[in-house]
């Protein structure tokens, strides 16, 4: 099963409402109500989210709304009850083609929003699996999180004898249908299969395993204690997001030479609060990494996949790198060399040639050049935020005129469609003035698929879809100079081939 995932930077409103346990008719309407703040892209930025949990959530008008989407008229356990009961009535081979369909689809949608609940596609399941090749008769295989068991049911399917095959999940009825689906297909009961969360089973309590595969919760709300106390237990560094907490703890059960499958969240490739999880990643030997799209509705993100193998690898090691359309195979020293160590496969190997030849060139880089500053975050954009058409001409002397990330173009700054009131007091948060009012500064898109540059020289002040920065006196071009290089076709094509 996957779960939604959240990012440092902005976010979905699918993702909102994970981190807010709501709806996203919700998070709708506290949009509506000025309570979070939408770009024009419509993403949700993070800070009014922090803000949100932090000093809003709680109030009885929130909480009131909250409650009534959460409910939804879903009494989960009347439903478990429901469906263990009609697990033991329902014919072998009904058990997961069925019950698993209908208790799918029987979960409202705010729980399935709150849970993660998503059965990773059959193709998936069996493009991932395509790595186990002629098992021995002692192999032995685990899924985690095994969901209503199709992982388990794709490692019968490959040779590996039920008895050595173990799975794991939170879920009791897609504990019952998995135990159903093995015994429908092979006669033997299972006691392998338990209602249990991966994450609190000590590792030392179960052998070491020639197979790992899984498709582990994304993005599931943990406490800050639990992600300080898991991620000291897996030695996970900075990444503490369940899916690579789940990533890191399956890898202490992966036996030498063993193999070791993941779907997982795009950002868990170009992120870099994953990055200590592709490191440890780049440590193994990586067979192959896969893009499979959008391959779960109400889900924005893509699907990707990472096999890696518990074995020494060498400079010349080539890794299948797998798209919609074409695959090929690039070192994997090459993304060792990316920024961030980033998993940018969608990269082909003659790009990377020039990749390379770029950054093996001379080249100044802006870290440590330059002060950066997040415009300004309001907390209420509906109460602060005027058109021209609201103000008067007295009004309009107390406000000022405020761009947006949509305002910048590579042409210059379109006029503005909204003002603030100027008292930068009254917002949530505000950069040093200092960067606001300096001589030159650099503003940008803060979301963009291209990057979008502009030097103002005329104090403009932003809101929070753009960012800025300004360049320490020592620094060998101007920002107009800047400007025009970070806008140009070859910066863009290089970001692009990075970051994707």
């Amino acid at each position: 099963m996957a779960r939604k995932n959240s990012s440092s930077n902005d976010i979905t409103i699918q993702q909102v409402a994970v981190d807010t346990n709501t709806s996203p008719a919700t998070i709708r309407n506290w949009i509506k109500t000025g309570y979070l703040t939408q770009n024009a892209d419509g993403l949700i930025a993070k800070d009014s989210v922090d803000y949100l949990q932090k000093h809003i959530i709680g109030t009885e008008k929130l909480t009131a709304r909250a409650n009534k989407s959460l409910k939804d008229n879903h009494q989960h356990q009347q439903l478990t009850d429901a469906m263990l009961q009609k697990i033991t009535q329902y014919q072998m081979h009904q058990a997961h083609d069925i019950l698993g369909n209908e208790y799918q689809n029987a979960l409202s949608d705010s729980y399935q929003n709150q849970q993660g609940i998503y059965y990773t596609p059959p193709a998936i399941i069996a493009d991932m699996l395509q790595h186990i090749s002629a098992p021995d008769s002692h192999a032995t295989f685990l899924d985690p999180c095994c969901g209503s068991g199709n992982f388990i049911m794709g490692a019968i399917a490959r040779g590996i004898d039920p008895a050595n095959i173990y799975g794991f999940d939170i879920d009791p009825i897609a504990v019952a249908i998995t135990k159903r689906r093995i015994y429908q297909a092979t006669n033997y009961v299972s006691d392998n299969i338990k209602q249990q969360d991966f994450l609190d089973i000590d590792s030392a309590s179960l052998p070491n395993f020639d197979y790992i595969f899984t498709n582990p919760p994304w993005g599931n709300k943990l406490s800050k204690a639990q992600k300080e106390t898991y991620g000291a237990k897996f030695k996970a560094g900075h990444a503490r997001d369940s899916s690579a907490l789940f990533f890191f703890a399956a890898l202490q059960n992966l036996k030498q030479q063993g193999m070791l499958g993941f779907l997982l969240p795009e950002s868990f490739f170009n992120v870099a609060v994953f990055q200590d999880a592709r490191q440890t990643a780049l440590r193994h030997k990586i067979i192959a990494l896969a893009d499979y799209g959008k391959a779960f509705e109400g889900l924005l993100t893509k699907a990707q996949a990472i096999i890696v193998q518990n074995s020494a690898i060498d400079h010349t090691h080539q890794v299948s790198c797998q798209l919609e359309k074409i695959s090929f195979k690039r070192t994997q020293d090459s993304f060792q060399q990316m920024p961030a160590s980033i998993f940018n496969f969608h990269c082909q190997p003659q790009e990377i040639k020039i990749i390379d030849k770029i950054f093996a060139m001379p080249h100044l880089t802006l870290k440590n050049q330059a002060q950066w500053g997040l415009g300004i975050v309001t907390g209420n954009n509906k109460k602060f935020l005027k058109s021209a058409e609201e103000l008067n001409a007295q009004t309009q002397a107390q406000h000022m005129p405020i761009f947006k990330g949509s305002d910048i173009t590579k042409q210059g700054l379109k006029p503005p469609s909204h003002y603030l009131p100027a008292d930068t007091s009254l917002y949530q948060q505000v950069a040093p003035l200092a960067l606001y009012q300096a001589a030159e500064k650099i503003i940008y898109k803060f979301i963009s698929s291209n990057l979008c540059f502009y030097c103002d020289r005329q104090q403009h002040y932003i809101l929070n879809s753009a960012n800025m920065l300004v360049l320490n006196e020592d620094f060998p071009l101007t920002g107009e100079q800047l400007t025009q290089i970070l806008n140009s076709e070859f910066i863009n094509w290089l970001y692009q081939k990075i970051f994707n």
